[in-house]
């Protein structure tokens, strides 16, 4: 009896606590910063060309906004079995694979000759980035119980850096006039040598492997359904951000051809720096206040860049709106894949479940509110979820 209650405890250890690693704790989080980057970077290089793929397929905003809604809906399609495959096989392994895959998918992205084809690669492109971004968040988590330390939120800035940098890195492909796909091909590599790099120094344990035949999928519930709902209206403003703010920019404010992209770098440097002084202010002023504060400041500037749609006053609601979303998706992300009760991995998932929602509804909604009445109008309706997050955060108790 000794003997079998001492076996529980070491599998009960084993699972909540991440494997020794090999490689030290600083190289490990480096590791997984650029894992980060990767995945951002490839996001945002997507981003930085819609509105040349939307001008070269001839798509009105309408036809976008329903072709837009195939990311989303590959992500969720594989969301029911992306928390189990990393539970059972490891963040480590899953990551490892799907990252290379994850920038052969977003390639595609600039073969699209027509809307169906375009339509047929965004699905791919989500369901490959799904199973990424379980993992990559998988591995974030285990690598902030090595610090014993909120790191989480800086994770999140090195995919905002790296989406600001792609936002820099389109633009001047733009400027060069380098078609779409050969700006991807060039991503591709970047990505592939730094997964060749840094992918032994990953966190290499399976903490949930001991657990009893985990469930692919696992209805969200109490807490984590809450967290779930801060983040869909959190990622629901980023994908507005994300994939019509260059149309936005281009159609509304009326920027210049070599500005168009300034509304989306704006939004991701500020994101960026957000990220990585969120965990200092986390800690001075907590959670719940923070996320509070967070929702009015991405109502603040959603709504200036629509009641002033001219170049600086929009650019600096852009700002604002990154500012606002910046420590939301990493705070809710860290405190679901510490709940204790299931693997990391698996609680993400469920988290994730919900708030990809935001990214499903999102850009389409934009882009149906607009072919109604204006795209101004859709920023508005994005702006309310900002006082939504501020209104629903109030509620949850285990924030702090």
């Amino acid at each position: 009896m000794e003997e079998a209650a001492e076996h529980q405890e070491n599998t009960n250890q084993s699972i909540n606590q991440p494997a020794v690693a090999q490689s030290s704790p600083n190289r490990i989080r480096l590791a997984v910063s650029l894992f980060y980057f990767g995945q951002g970077i490839a996001f945002a290089s997507w981003a930085s060309r819609i509105p040349d793929i939307k001008h070269a397929l001839s798509l009105s905003d309408g036809e976008l906004g329903s072709i837009l809604l195939a990311l989303p809906l590959g992500q969720l399609c594989t969301m029911p079995i992306s928390g189990g495959l990393v539970t059972k096989y490891g963040s480590k392994a899953i990551l490892t694979l799907t990252a290379p895959l994850y920038v052969l998918a977003l390639s595609n992205l600039g073969l699209a000759t027509a809307p169906w084809h375009l339509f047929a690669f965004l699905f791919l492109f989500g369901v490959i980035g799904n199973m990424c971004n379980i993992a990559v968040n998988t591995q974030g988590v285990e690598a902030e119980k090595l610090f014993g330390r909120p790191i989480m939120t800086s994770f999140h800035g090195a995919w905002s850096i790296a989406g600001f940098s792609g936002a820099l890195v389109g633009l001047l492909m733009v400027n060069l006039h380098i078609i779409p796909l050969y700006h991807f091909l060039v991503i591709v590599a970047l990505i592939w040598i730094n997964v060749l790099l840094n992918y032994k120094h990953l966190v290499p344990g399976k903490g949930a492997q001991t657990e009893r035949k985990p469930k692919l999928f696992v209805k969200p519930e109490g807490v984590l359904l809450q967290l779930g709902i801060i983040g869909f209206c959190s990622m629901a403003t980023e994908g507005a951000m994300f994939d019509w703010s260059g149309v936005y920019f281009k159609e509304i404010v009326k920027a210049p051809s070599s500005l168009v992209i300034l509304g989306y770098a704006s939004f991701m440097v500020m994101m960026a720096t957000g990220r990585f002084v969120g965990d200092s202010i986390i800690q001075r002023m907590g959670r719940k206040r923070t996320i509070q504060i967070s929702g009015l400041i991405i109502s603040t500037g959603m709504f200036l860049s629509v009641f002033l749609p001219y170049i600086i006053p929009s650019t600096i609601g852009f700002m604002l709106v990154g500012i606002g979303v910046s420590s939301i998706v990493p705070t809710v992300y860290s405190v679901a894949g510490k709940s204790g009760k299931i693997a990391p991995g698996m609680a993400i998932a469920m988290v994730s479940s919900v708030s990809y929602l935001g990214f499903l509804m999102g850009p389409p909604l934009i882009g149906y509110i607009s072919a109604l009445s204006s795209l101004r109008y859709s920023y508005a309706v994005i702006g309310c979820f900002g006082l939504f997050v501020s209104f629903i955060v109030a509620k949850i108790k285990a924030m702090d």
